[in-house]
């Protein structure tokens, strides 16, 4: 047996280290200081010895064991203030050290006397009377504490748009400042925490951080849904519907007139009141068929409506005096049904006038790429006259066979589908709503959803006035009873159900407070080339104002001239004037720059764009115009990559180091090598390897560069294949910027 630790032993007898420490000193073992130090056999057993109790003792321990009437302590030593009633029987024992305790026996025995020693005095609380079957058993108890699930990291999330850096950050667990710092160091992309990031660059950073997310548009989801359910394409259920033609023209230039010649209404003598001028459609029958014109007022409604998807129509007819020829809005109005991409008839209006002038009028919108069918174009022209009624049947018969050509079909068995033209809020009926029906039918009490509101159709009137139960494709009707306004080229669809329709306007609100912070980024001059670099841009879509007509031609052909094979500067629209509401409509709606020279912008048109994020460039100098677009399309421009020799090295003694590998002892012949240039290794007029240098070195000096007439000490990164004789030719790749060739 050997050495037993102090704190060891005293674990053994049931009692403190300190005190064993003391009765090793009271025996003469002076050198136990600390309960780790050691014990030998025999000093061990000394020191047991010391508390195990005597025979007598543990005689008396046994025999009391055994009473079972209470003990108490003798009257002469009974004190008041002391704790002195033992009863064994409930387990209550308490012990004063000094005390002596006289157990009764039987009469003939005489008394014996127990001594207890100090260092055995326990104390324990009374038990409550708890029954046994109820007893904890605190030593078999075992306690099962579980471990909390680890949750597995998700691989692939769902969002719905618009995603702010927040929403990104709670989805993929990660800090919104990690996604921050990483956006701008690696993406180059600026961002606060409330910043509403682009489906690309969400995509771009699950990639990264290895989640796959969705981008899941909750809207327009719902609305292909309930949209499919009740569209039929089968082909037995389609019928013929009625063109849509919308007037266009210069102001003066008679639109309103040929209307009423075609309507034969009187809508130009009196411009007040009368449900057909506000609903702005109208229907017109000829031979069984019908052609449904449409007023808008202006060219800003119109392009209003394309920039909200919603291109209703079928065939513009292009409106122009034939006394006066092709003017400024003229130019305009052709440029936004270009914009439109639909099919374009010439009427050439006031034809009776004996200034009139057709061939000239011809000519000039041959040179806006309008050529007449009889010169092999492919564009109609119809003399008409409103005074007349020159020309009136044959403009119908032309728009009828521009229908029959486009093959426009509907079924009138689907729930209707259709645009708003415009809406407002009548004092009699409510809100109201001029729609033109495009598919299926409306019927009074239909459910009816209507952009961000809904509502259901509780009275239908045509545009005479009329009350109608029934309305089919290709018709403009008033509908009441909306639970909002809704806004001009909003689409609307008939739905089954209230609740859905509810539902689904209350999350367009939704979307569209989400959204309102990230509104469209319009190309601008200083987003030029990340547009590009994205893809979005092929052209430079341009509108041009001017203050004589001369300085216009001048502009737009130097403009012009600056496209190349690579990018394209395209002129939507030029004109003499200051830059108008109706000029940033167009910008908005084709995403396109407004250039203005020698000309302002109006107060109305500055806010407007300020609002639709148009960019409004203005100019004193022709050249000031032509530079800065020239700059932006250059800067565009993928740079050459130019290969540029920096020197030759001769290889002239080769040292095998087992920690580095083959070190070339070499001697600058021309030019010089650096540190950081890429290198080829020649031999026999032979390119064996093409890398870069791990170490250049003159002596055991690191340099960054060694040149001609100098030796040096170069190792050839991942390549150790070098022999005497082989030339180390060093070079560098120089990114030089390109310019736009005339």
């Amino acid at each position: 047996m050997g050495k037993i630790r102090i704190s060891l032993l005293a674990k053994e007898l049931g009692v403190k280290s300190n005190l064993l420490i003391d009765r090793c000193h009271e025996k003469g073992l002076t050198h136990i200081t600390h309960h780790a130090n050691t014990l030998i056999p025999e000093q061990a057993e000394m020191i047991r010895q010391l508390f195990k109790p005597s025979a007598k003792e543990v005689v008396s321990a046994k025999e009391a064991s055994k009473v079972k009437e209470p003990i108490v302590l003798h009257e002469t030593e009974h004190k008041k203030d002391d704790k002195t009633v033992l009863q064994t029987g409930s387990g209550i024992k308490v012990v004063q050290p000094t005390k002596i305790v006289r157990i009764p026996k039987s009469p003939p025995q005489p008394q014996r006397i127990v001594k207890v020693p100090p260092t055995k005095t326990f104390w324990k609380k009374r038990p409550q009377a708890v029954a046994p079957a109820k007893r904890r058993d605190h030593t078999a108890e075992v306690i099962e504490i579980k471990k909390p699930a680890v949750k597995e990291k998700e691989t692939k999330i769902v969002m719905e748009p618009p995603i702010t850096v927040k929403d990104l950050s709670s989805k993929l667990g990660i800090r919104a400042n990690e996604i921050i710092t990483k956006l701008l160091l690696e993406h180059n992309v600026r961002s606060t925490i409330n910043q509403i990031l682009t489906e690309e660059i969400v995509q771009l950073l699950g990639i990264e951080y290895g989640v796959e997310i969705e981008i899941k548009k909750k809207e327009i989801a719902a609305e292909r849904d309930f949209i499919a359910e009740q569209v039929s394409t089968r082909i037995e259920d389609l019928v013929y519907r009625a063109p849509i033609v919308t007037f266009l023209g210069h102001v003066d230039h008679g639109k309103t007139s040929l209307l009423d010649s075609i309507r034969q209404t009187d809508v130009a003598a009196d411009e007040v009141g009368g449900i057909t001028q506000h609903i702005g459609a109208y229907k017109v029958e000829m031979n069984g068929k019908h052609v449904v014109f449409l007023d808008t007022p202006g060219h800003e409604a119109f392009t209003a409506m394309r920039a909200r998807g919603a291109n209703i129509t079928d065939v513009v007819v292009l409106v122009v005096a034939a006394d006066d020829g092709v003017m400024p809005q003229t130019e305009e109005a052709l440029n936004h049904a270009k914009a439109a991409n639909v099919p374009i008839v010439v009427a050439l209006n006031k034809i009776d006038k004996p200034s009139a002038n057709p061939l000239r009028v011809k000519q000039q919108l041959a040179n806006l790429e309008l050529i007449p069918e009889e010169w092999g174009g492919k564009t109609q022209f119809v003399e008409t006259s409103a005074v007349t009624k020159k020309g009136i049947t044959a403009l119908l018969e032309r728009l009828l066979l521009e229908s029959e050509i486009l093959e426009l079909k509907a079924n009138p068995r689907n729930p209707a589908r259709g645009v708003v033209l415009e809406a407002h809020l009548s004092e009699g009926r409510g809100v109201v709503a001029n729609v033109l029906i495009q598919d299926g039918s409306l019927r009074q009490g239909d459910i009816v959803l209507c952009g961000k509101t809904y509502g259901r159709a509780r009275l239908i009137t045509n545009d005479r006035g009329i009350e109608v139960q029934e309305a089919g494709p290709s018709t403009p009707v008033s509908v009441s009873d909306f639970s909002e306004v809704p806004e001009a080229g909003d689409k609307f669809y008939v739905v089954g159900d209230i609740q859905k329709a509810r539902e689904i306007a209350l999350e367009r609100q939704k979307k569209e407070r989400e959204t309102s912070l990230a509104k469209y980024q319009h190309v601008t001059l200083d987003s030029l080339y990340s547009k590009i670099a994205e893809g979005k841009v092929k052209e430079i879509k341009v509108i041009l104002k001017a203050d004589y007509k001369g300085s216009v031609e001048v502009l737009k052909k130097a403009l012009e001239e600056l496209s190349t094979s690579e990018i394209k500067v395209k002129i939507l629209h030029c004109g003499v004037g200051g830059i108008t509401e109706s000029d940033v409509l167009l910008a908005d709606a084709s995403d396109a720059i407004v250039i203005g020279f020698y000309v302002t912008t109006e107060d109305k048109a500055r806010i407007l764009a300020e609002d639709k994020g148009v960019d409004i460039r203005l100019y004193k100098i022709i050249y000031d115009a032509t530079n800065e677009i020239k700059a932006a399309m250059e800067g565009m421009l993928e740079p050459e990559s130019k290969e540029v020799v920096l020197g030759q090295v001769e290889i002239r003694h080769v040292y095998r180091i087992s920690k580095f590998g083959n070190v070339a002892g070499c001697y600058v012949k021309t030019g010089k090598i650096t540190r950081n240039s890429s290198v080829r290794l020649i031999r026999d007029n032979i390119i064996i390897y093409d890398g870069k240098l791990e170490s250049l070195k003159i002596v055991k000096d690191d340099v960054k560069e060694v040149r001609a007439g100098f030796e040096c000490g170069l190792i050839v990164a991942n390549y150790n294949d070098i022999k005497t004789g082989d030339i180390v030719e060093a070079y560098e790749v120089q990114k030089v910027a390109r310019f736009l060739t005339v």
